[in-house]
């Protein structure tokens, strides 16, 4: 049986691996694709924090609706995101960040 201590721990090194991952994702790569799944990785690491946060304090209630806002505004961040990743698809046959630069022309 793992008490709670140590499930707490668990979370804790579990959402911090989530975190280096998104970094990661967004940070090293060159597909626009990519970057968004490091940006979905990247919230979902900060709303277990902020569940973690609740349980520590005792303020679950509180962490719940921080957590559904930014829930919310996550799903609002990636469409806008998508979006604009299939216009610049449209515009240059392409999701590579590089073919991005000339975006004006």
């Amino acid at each position: 049986m793992i008490d709670m201590p140590q499930l707490f721990w668990m979370f804790c090194v579990g959402s911090i691996l989530v975190f280096i991952i998104g970094i990661y994702c967004v940070l090293v790569t060159a597909n626009l694709i990519r970057a968004i799944i490091g940006m979905e990785l990247l919230t979902k690491a900060v709303t277990l924090f902020l569940i973690l946060a609740g349980y520590v304090t005792g303020r679950t209630g509180m962490a719940q609706a921080f957590a559904i806002t930014l829930i919310i505004i996550e799903v609002v961040v990636i469409a806008v995101a998508v979006g604009i990743s299939l216009c610049a698809f449209r515009h240059n046959k392409s999701i590579h960040v590089t073919f991005l630069r000339n975006i004006k022309d």
